[in-house]
């Protein structure tokens, strides 16, 4: 049974910097995608970013390009999500995915991920 379960949310200033982490746990998971989603309060789960576990390929949206970076320890089953430049409509609970796929099609559909964490709210302050 795979579990996801993510850490690191906060409140923040905005400038400042966050970094997120995702414990995997059930299986390995070589083969899969593991991606990181955000919601904000009245509004649709988005994409963030993906990273293959093996190999390591990362992929962003554009509006996160450039300020998050999305890696992997495959020593100890977690995924990051480093936060820089943080903006105010960064707010959001983000979340953790996973998905296994034998091919490297880029995934930024919710539905395309069977596996969910909770949750961990990150708040930046303008």
């Amino acid at each position: 049974q795979v579990q996801l379960v993510e850490s690191g949310g906060g409140l923040v200033q905005a400038g400042g910097s966050l970094r997120l982490s995702c414990v995997a746990s059930g299986r390995t998971f070589r083969g899969y995608a593991m991606a990181w989603f955000r919601q904000a309060p009245g509004k649709e789960r988005e994409f963030v970013a993906r990273i293959r576990w093996s190999g390591g390929t990362t992929y962003y949206a554009d509006t996160v390009k450039g300020r998050f970076t999305i890696s992997r320890d495959s020593a100890k089953n977690t995924v990051y999500l480093q936060m820089n430049s943080l903006k105010p409509e960064d707010t959001a609970v983000y979340y953790c995915a996973a998905a296994y796929y034998s091919d490297y099609v880029v995934r930024t559909v919710p539905a395309d991920y069977g596996y969910w964490g909770q949750g961990t709210q990150v708040t930046v302050s303008s």
